[in-house]
């Protein structure tokens, strides 16, 4: 599978992603808030409200909602962007990413017995959240670091440019002890304001992907979040693992490489969402191989099998995509040196696994939204709703690979980014 590597993922550009992050922030401070004050039109060619296309349209924004979407309205006297010869859609949704993960100063993946600062964390993390915003991720869910908090709430703040961000702060296992255990731990999340509860049923693809936790582990784990108005996902290969999952009621399942039918239909039956991976996370390991070698499981085993796992991804999304009523959303799993490059899961998707392009788009915006339980305010353009909007350059349903050339992100009706004159 061709997979496109805009460029060295290293320490000076984090580093350069970091400044570029703080010299936008200082801008949006000065100017935002009297763009964000007035009325703002933004036309294209082709207009993807997140379920259909339409043709030489407006999307008019106010206070950071969408007033309207369609026929400019007569009279307009407000700011306006036009956009051309360009696709303008709903931002993008990931509903799986870790933007705390990042390569250290030695170059090698970070981990918390390498010593580095909280200060270099946090450059990292800002760099990650530019990047990911920059290509057009205006929403994440960032699965399992205690650190995502303090992003999260500095991006919520304004004091970071970045994706709108919802996060687990960690996950479960099967070593997280007994039911009432686990029920207990579920409810520490929530008091340290986790939006999502994140549980591992089974082991990483690197060992096999067996399932771990014990069906009543699950069911305790699922339960209790459910009590609390958390929505639970489930990192899951094993089609065992899927299934004890869908049946304790779990909102959503992480990977699904080994799904069989049966798994499948009763997702469909119990309206569980999907979140597969097409190719971009195991060519970024792979790509990456020398700098994560050696750390945990990421040896030559774990290495080889995820070299094996790249065709399974593909034809898993394949399989996936074609089951008729399955909520399949965008999901990349980025890690460190894939943030930014998130869209080419979405390519993978669309190109190699045969999704058709709206459908791999309804799936990271208006499904991914209802997946998040956020349809009411994001991933469609329509009234009322937030204003985050994105464009790229021709018409990506003949070309998805325009995916790679952003360069028009608003989120929240402010302009992160826009490389055309108004």
């Amino acid at each position: 599978m061709a997979m496109h590597l805009p460029g060295r993922d290293d320490r000076r550009a984090h580093r350069r992603l970091a400044w570029r992050a703080l010299q936008l922030t200082a801008l949006i401070t000065l100017t935002g808030a009297t763009l964000e004050a007035q009325a703002v039109a933004v036309t294209a060619q082709r207009v993807f409200d997140g379920t259909k296309m339409l043709a030489n349209a407006a999307v008019v924004v106010e206070g950071g909602r969408i007033t309207s979407v369609g026929a400019l309205p007569a009279g307009f006297r407000g700011a306006r962007y036009d956009l051309g010869n360009a696709t303008l859609m709903p931002g993008l949704i990931d509903v799986h990413t870790h933007l705390t993960w990042y390569f250290n100063a030695q170059d090698r993946f970070h981990t918390n017995s390498d010593g580095e600062t909280p200060g270099q964390g946090a450059i990292a993390a800002s760099a990650n959240a530019y990047a990911t915003l920059m290509s057009g991720i205006t929403t994440t869910q960032s699965l399992g670091s205690p650190e995502d908090r303090d992003l999260r709430d500095a991006i919520n703040r304004g004091a970071l440019p970045g994706p709108r961000l919802l996060t687990s702060l960690g996950s479960l296992s099967e070593a997280s002890g007994t039911p009432d255990e686990l029920r207990a731990k579920v409810r520490a999340f929530k008091a340290r304001g986790a939006d999502v509860i994140k549980l591992f049923a089974s082991k990483s693809i690197r060992d096999g992907g067996g399932q771990t936790m014990t069906d009543a582990q699950l069911q305790a784990a699922c339960d209790e979040g459910h009590t609390l108005g958390l929505r639970v996902l489930v990192h899951a290969h094993a089609a065992e693992a899927m299934t004890a999952a869908v049946n304790a009621g779990c909102d959503q399942i992480e990977h699904g490489i080994f799904a069989t039918d049966e798994v499948l239909q009763l997702m469909v039956q119990k309206g569980t969402y999907l979140s597969p991976q097409c190719g971009l996370v195991f060519r970024n390991y792979l790509d990456n191989r020398a700098k994560y070698q050696g750390i945990g499981n990421y040896n030559d085993v774990g290495f080889k099998s995820m070299e094996e796992s790249m065709p399974l991804g593909i034809a898993t999304v394949r399989k996936v995509t074609q089951t008729k009523g399955l909520k399949v959303v965008f999901g990349t799993d980025a890690v460190a040196g894939a943030h930014g490059r998130n869209v080419e899961d979405l390519i993978c998707r669309i190109n190699e696994a045969g999704q058709p392009p709206l459908e791999a788009l309804h799936g990271a915006t208006t499904l991914a939204a209802q997946s998040l339980r956020l349809a009411d305010s994001l991933g469609t353009l329509a009234p009322r709703m937030l204003a985050d909007l994105v464009a790229v350059p021709g018409d990506v349903t003949r070309d998805a690979t325009a995916l790679r050339r952003v360069f028009f992100v608003m989120k929240g009706g402010r302009v992160f980014r826009n490389e055309r004159s108004q």
